[in-house]
């Protein structure tokens, strides 16, 4: 019986990865796909904006 408890957590966190792994690729794309990208879009502009140029020490 070791060999089955030996066994067991791998098996589990196979399982639950596959899931994850499928969850992730259901949820790319669909009809929020351009709704999600231009969000992205918008925060990175966002931030490209308020980028300072690094100041010069002096050091």
């Amino acid at each position: 019986m070791d060999y089955v408890s030996a066994l067991v957590p791998p098996v589990v966190m196979a399982v639950f990865f596959t899931g994850l792994i499928v969850t992730i690729v259901k949820t790319q794309g669909g009809a929020n796909k351009a709704k999600e990208d231009a969000v992205v879009d918008a925060a990175l502009a966002r931030a490209e904006s308020t980028r300072q140029t690094p100041r010069d020490t002096g050091a």
